[in-house]
């Protein structure tokens, strides 16, 4: 180690920074999460940046440049996105091994490559030959996308300052490392810098840069946090490598929603977008099953329908179970207290299975109606028609609560032929006009009312 470098802790977690080793982190409670790694100090301490000369200026003396989208052959990319890549633009993809990051951005290149822009692909975990098999599989472009496959940033950077591309993903960012730091490829130290410095590039030569990230077993990107502060966009991609479905969603975009989702769905031939997921999510079955019923969600500007689907049975056991699949547990334990107390439907003592078919996970507090409907249905064994569909949320008194997206939610199913929609009756201060299948609920009462 050099003489004027020094070894400091980084919580991996947040980002906070410590002079030696801790178990717990002060900021944000982890435990076991700090890792070392070497900071070189300063060649000559005496002497002081000519940047000390500058001055700050007014916002009116500055150029405000109209800065237009760069969009690609796949729409539901540029959707979380915010539109497009702008840039000067950096973005981080994270998602669990094998779920697809590598595809993705592989024919993302090779659509903006056909489209006249230069790309480049940095791979340090693969050979030539294994993306070349990848590139075929997906039917990419491979007359003109270059493919570097290499581990020394040095290489890399000196090949993008020489050929000045337009995009370049980096797969992964853990895999490079900087031959100024002496700590091995993937270490925190060698994270953190190799990431300064393509971010610093990507700013000065205006492209567009994409660091695709590995995960930590809680589903993170490993390495420390502020190189999320340092990036334009953090992408995850989730979704169970057993389900065909692909979500990628928006978790920060300084030029955009951070509530955007693009859907995918993954087949033979790669990731394939999904242009219409609420065909997806439902069943064709026109007879229906009890304790299914259908919900009109949205997620960021987008709408579709789902199929929630629960099973109430007799508890076999001394207490009973709650077993939920892409919904909140403590979202459903309040759901079945006001069944039981409002209702009067002894469900408490009961077993409860909740599912979100198609292995997506709702978070929209519009799907409680939807919950509360099966639930209802499955216990009471009553077949909802499948023409039903049911958006709102339910407070604690059993009264229906309003939801934002009310027009693009009802649209969604007329759309789709839906033929009764149960909305909450505070959405109809809105100034607009319901259609005449709108009906609209105040509480849980008068929802089954309709249905029972």
């Amino acid at each position: 180690m050099a003489k004027n470098d020094k070894v400091n802790f980084v919580c991996t977690e947040c980002g906070y920074d410590a002079p030696k080793w801790l178990g717990k982190c002060p900021s944000c409670g982890a435990w076991g999460s700090f890792k070392e790694f070497k900071v070189s100090g300063p060649k000559n301490k005496n002497n002081i940046s000519a940047a000390s000369k500058s001055a700050p200026v007014l916002l009116k003396d500055i150029n405000s440049e109209e800065k237009s989208r760069v969009t690609s052959l796949i729409p539901e990319m540029d959707r979380v996105l915010g539109g497009g890549l702008l840039k000067g633009m950096t973005v981080l993809i994270g998602g669990d091994p094998g779920i697809g990051k590598s595809t993705l951005m592989l024919k993302y290149l090779s659509g903006m490559q056909a489209a006249g822009y230069r790309t480049l692909y940095v791979s340090g975990e693969e050979s030539p030959h294994q993306i070349r098999h990848r590139a075929e599989r997906i039917a990419a472009d491979e007359d003109s996308m270059p493919v570097f496959c290499e581990n020394d940033l040095s290489a890399v950077t000196g090949w993008i300052n020489e050929n000045s591309p337009d995009i370049v993903v980096i797969d992964s960012i853990q895999t490079l490392y900087s031959s100024d730091d002496e700590s091995s490829p993937g270490s925190v130290g060698q994270v953190r810098s190799v990431s300064s410095e393509l971010i610093t590039l990507a700013k000065k030569q205006d492209l567009c840069l994409f660091l695709i990230g590995h995960v930590t077993k809680d589903g993170f990107i490993a390495g420390p946090k502020m190189i999320e502060h340092m990036v334009d966009a953090v992408l995850y991609f989730e979704g169970d490598r057993y389900h065909r479905f692909r979500i990628l969603r928006t978790v920060k975009n300084r030029f955009g929603s951070t509530n955007e989702i693009g859907m995918f769905e993954m087949g033979a031939e790669g990731l394939e977008e999904v242009k219409n997921p609420s065909q997806y999510f439902l069943n064709t079955d026109p007879a229906g099953n009890p304790g299914t019923s259908v919900t009109a969600s949205i997620e960021g500007t987008r709408p579709f329908l789902i199929e929630i689907q629960a099973l109430v049975t007799e508890s076999k056991f001394g207490n009973p179970q709650r077993n939920c699949a892409g919904f909140d547990i403590k979202r459903l334990s309040k759901i079945l207290a006001v069944i039981d107390k409002i209702i009067g439907l002894h469900i408490s003592g009961q077993d409860v299975f909740l599912n979100v078919t198609g292995g997506e996970k709702l978070t929209d507090p519009g799907a409680d109606m939807s919950v509360a409907v099966s639930l209802v249905s499955s216990m009471r064994n009553i077949v909802i028609p499948h023409k039903f569909v049911f958006c709102g949320e339910i407070g604690l008194n059993g009264e229906v609560r309003a939801v934002s997206g009310i027009e693009a939610r009802i649209a969604e199913c007329v759309k789709l032929g839906f033929e009764k929609i149960f909305v909450p009756k505070p959405n109809q201060r809105t100034k607009t006009t319901f259609h005449k299948n709108v009906i609209c609920v105040s509480d849980l009462q008068e929802l089954l009312s309709h249905i029972a």
